[in-house]
Parts: C-alpha cells; sequence; structure tokens
C-alpha cells in the first residue's frame, strides 16, 4: 500500500522539485545579471536597521549599490522604500540619511516609509510617477529579490524596468531563495 502511494505521487513530486531548482536558478541568474541600463531613477527596497540604529550589512550593501549607480551616471534620482521596523525606525529616513551622508544631494533622494512590502513599494512608486517624472528604474535589492519586484512593475503595466544588485551574500540566502518561490506566484 504505501510503496503504491510512493508510486503515484514520486513523479509529481519529481516535478515540483525540478520546478523549484529551474526557478531558483533562473531568479538567480537574473539577479545576478545587470545589463548596464541607465534610468531616471533607482528604487531601493528597505531591509533591517538595527537596534542601535545602523544599517544592517543587507542594507547598506543595497545603498552602496544605488551609489555606485549614481556616480556612474546611470541613474538621476534615488527612491529608498521601507517601512517601520520593529526596532522603531522607518527604514527610508536611515536610506536617505546614510546616502545624504555618502555625497547624494538631499534634493535627489525621495524617501517611501510606506514601502513595508514589496507591493507597497511598487505601489507607491507608480503613484508618485506623475511627481517625479521618470521613464525608466533600476529595482536595487538582493539578487533573489528582484525578479519578482520587476515582475510586480510589469503587472501594473510598468515595463521599463531592470535591476542591479549589490554583491553581498550570506547563509540566509538558502532560505531566501525558497521563500521566494512561492512568493513570486502568489504576489
Amino acid at each position: 500500500m504505501i510503496s503504491k502511494i510512493f508510486r503515484i505521487f514520486r513523479i509529481p513530486a519529481a516535478l515540483a522539485v525540478l520546478w523549484f531548482i529551474a526557478h531558483s536558478v533562473y531568479i538567480t541568474c537574473d539577479g545576478l545579471s545587470d545589463n548596464g541600463k541607465h534610468a531616471d531613477l533607482a528604487v531601493v527596497l528597505g531591509s533591517k536597521v538595527n537596534e542601535d540604529g545602523t544599517l544592517s550589512g543587507r542594507l547598506r550593501a543595497r545603498l552602496e549599490c544605488s551609489l555606485d549607480l549614481y556616480r556612474k551616471h546611470r541613474i538621476k534620482r534615488i527612491l529608498v522604500s521601507g517601512g517601520l521596523g520593529k526596532e522603531g525606525f522607518y527604514e527610508g529616513d536611515k536610506m536617505k540619511a546614510y546616502l545624504v551622508a555618502e555625497g547624494i544631494p538631499d534634493s535627489l533622494v525621495v524617501v517611501d516609509n510606506k514601502g513595508n512590502t514589496t507591493r507597497a513599494t511598487v505601489e507607491n512608486t507608480l503613484k508618485l510617477r506623475p511627481e517625479l517624472r521618470y521613464n525608466g528604474i533600476i529595482v536595487v535589492s538582493q539578487y533573489f529579490h528582484v525578479t519578482r519586484t520587476k515582475k510586480l512593475f510589469k503587472d501594473k503595466g510598468y515595463t521599463a524596468v531592470s535591476s542591479a544588485s549589490p554583491a553581498y551574500f550570506e547563509w540566509r540566502d538558502l532560505y531566501a531563495i525558497a521563500r521566494e518561490f512561492p512568493a513570486y506566484y502568489t504576489q
């Protein structure tokens, strides 16, 4: 009886595993590729601010990536998006302070402190389009996150989107890649 159940579910289980692997390879390759495009705006997605108010390594790496885009004249402005973390800090405010301290003019950094999810960041960015007058964006986040973010923009009808990600890797990326699989198909 048990062997019959295994035989019935063996092929669907193998297909599910292959789908997960193919998806993970795709988002990793897509997230690590930077096609060198230029855009009016970089959209930097938030991440953890530490309890002492300093930026997590992930978040600092994202901001350094956006600084590099700005210094190479690939973008004109930067939108930083994040929410209020459980540590009590607005990610967007902390991100802007970091960029301004690194020499980006205050007037070129736009803060979205209501981007507490990827979907909210996408929606808020699109609502700001008439005010910011951008014709292209570069999404900046960890490599495993950019494919879903670009998909959300495209789902909303905005296709002038590319991405860049920092060369920052940690063990928790394995969990994040696994989490992106269901998130990609449900958001």
